[in-house]
């Protein structure tokens, strides 16, 4: 048995859409979670209730699973080493994730290795905060930042100065502002034997850095896929991932295509392929980390809108008249991620709408649609 079960260290709403798919690759998931009420846990074979960053609870999880695999990255790279000694599979290996972890870190390794980012530094001492005289910058915090939280974009030096020290001093990233045309991101996954899969470029709407909306496929050249492609098959490659990347990019106004973030997971840009494609993120995630046959997902569509379902206010609601109205819609999939909390900005569920070839053009004014619907 144990040879058909996979560990999740996370058990939202990513270890939970993967949970949905296991049973149908005669897989089994075990999660690492820390709430009895985190989507996964319903469906999981398992449960281990603890911190994510838990290594003791992690030590307990492998005895439980073949292969163990992430939902996030707010580990304890330092206390899984001494697993991995053990021969413990983590896949993505530790080796992989080590560099992306720290976003200062992951900036510096993909400069390293020749993709295209931002300006960067890091900012540790007052003399890096009195060197910056180009505004506005974009400050990050160097871990744990998720749904734009830990992002902040600087208008001037008082208020650059004012956002460090409300974070009492500690290391952060300082990058360039980049002026861009279009948010594009990409699903890339790469098995044991070194196949890599890549999806299609998406286009993400973003306010306030957080994903609103996405679109598949973006329009944009051929030129920028094909380099996006091959942005994603490198870091792949030279990291030797088994799993599956989210990878983030700014198109600027001068047609250069800078790399963003990294995921090293599932990623809520490629949400759409649970209904788009023939073979989701969630599903290749698995295949890849069991060491299942893997092969090029096609749309079954022309293409697709998917759109989040955030929290707008403090309540427990499940907004049942409000999903029922959006679920109507033509082609329209409503998926919910059974979270009984809602708070401003937090993840609920999303939508997927999939578009005729004629309906391309009209993405944003469907995804617009479905947000009037659930902002009303």
């Amino acid at each position: 048995m144990k040879s058909k079960q996979v560990g999740v260290i996370g058990g939202g709403q990513l270890a939970w859409m993967m949970a949905k798919i296991a049973p149908h690759l005669d897989l089994e998931l075990v999660v690492q979670t820390p709430q009895s009420d985190d989507p996964a846990v319903a469906l999981a074979k398992d449960v281990i209730l603890a911190a994510v960053d838990d290594g003791a609870a992690t030590n307990k999880l492998a005895n439980l699973c073949h292969w163990i695999t992430f939902e996030n990255e707010f580990i304890d790279l330092e206390a899984l080493q001494s697993l991995a000694k053990q021969r413990v599979c983590f896949r993505p290996s530790l080796d992989a994730l080590a560099p992306l972890l720290d976003k200062y870190e992951q900036r510096s390794y993909l400069k390293s290795i020749g993709l295209p980012v931002p300006k960067f530094t890091n900012l540790s001492a007052i003399a890096d905060l009195e060197a910056v005289t180009d505004f506005p910058v974009v400050l990050k915090a160097r871990r744990h930042g998720y749904d734009g939280q830990g992002t902040f974009i600087i208008k001037d030096r008082a208020e650059l100065t004012a956002t460090w020290n409300r974070f009492q001093c500690p290391p952060m990233l300082l990058e360039e502002f980049v002026p861009f045309t279009k948010e594009l991101a990409v699903m890339v996954a790469r098995n044991a034997a070194g196949e890599i899969i890549v999806y299609p470029v998406v286009e993400t709407h973003q306010e306030n850095q957080v994903c609103h909306w996405v679109i598949a496929p973006a329009a944009v050249a051929e030129r920028v896929t094909q380099e996006i492609n091959h942005i994603a098959r490198t870091l792949v490659d030279k990291l030797q991932v088994v799993g599956i990347f989210g990878i983030e990019l700014f198109l600027t106004d001068d047609a250069r295509i800078l790399v963003n973030e990294i995921a090293p997971r599932t990623h809520n840009s490629g949400h759409y392929t649970l209904d788009a494609c023939d073979i989701s993120q969630f599903e290749m995630q698995l295949r890849t980390v069991a060491d299942l046959p893997i092969k090029t997902p096609k749309l079954k569509t022309a293409g697709a809108v998917m759109v989040n379902l955030l929290g707008y206010e403090n309540s427990h609601r499940d907004y049942q008249s409000k999903r029922d109205r959006i679920a109507r819609l033509p082609h329209t999939f409503v998926h919910w991620y059974g979270k009984t909390e809602s708070r401003p900005g937090r993840k609920l569920g999303h939508v997927t709408v999939l578009l005729s070839a004629s309906e391309l053009s009209r993405a944003n004014a469907i995804a617009k649609d479905i947000e009037s619907i659930w902002y009303e």
